[in-house]
C-alpha cells in the first residue's frame, strides 16, 4: 500500500509561515504522486473561502491559492466541521471541491495503514 499524507493546517493568515508551509507540503507531495488529504482547520478554515487565500501573502512563497489548487486537483481539500461552523462557512461559501467535515473523518483518515499526520 503506498503511503498518504494527512496534513492539518491550524492557521491562516494569522501565521503565515506556518500556514504556506503545511501547504506547500501538501501540495508538493500531492504533486509527487503521494495521496493527499489536506484539512484546514481554525483560522486555516478561511483559506478554503474564495478570495481569502490570496490574502495570504508571504515574500519567497508560492502563493497559497496556486498550492490549495495543485491540492485540489490531485488530492482532497476539507475544512473542519466546527471551525465552518463557528466562522459560519457552509458548503456553500467555499472553493469548488472542498468538503466540511468533522473530527470522525480525519481520525478514520490518520489511522488508516499507510497514512503519516502531520500538524502544522
Amino acid at each position: 500500500m503506498a503511503r498518504e499524507l494527512v496534513i492539518k493546517v491550524t492557521c491562516g493568515v494569522d501565521a503565515p509561515e506556518r500556514a504556506n508551509q503545511g501547504v506547500t507540503v501538501a501540495a508538493t507531495a500531492a504533486a509527487s504522486g503521494v495521496p493527499v488529504s489536506l484539512w484546514l482547520t481554525g483560522e486555516g478554515a478561511w483559506l478554503a473561502v474564495p478570495g481569502r487565500a490570496a490574502e495570504l501573502a508571504l515574500p519567497l512563497a508560492t502563493p497559497v491559492v496556486d498550492l490549495i489548487a495543485t491540492v485540489l486537483e490531485l488530492g482532497t481539500v476539507t475544512v473542519c466541521g466546527q471551525c465552518a461552523a463557528r466562522r459560519e462557512i457552509t458548503e456553500a461559501d467555499v472553493l469548488p471541491g472542498v468538503r466540511i467535515a468533522g473530527a470522525p473523518v480525519f481520525v478514520e483518515e490518520a489511522l488508516r495503514d499507510g497514512a503519516q499526520a502531520l500538524i502544522y
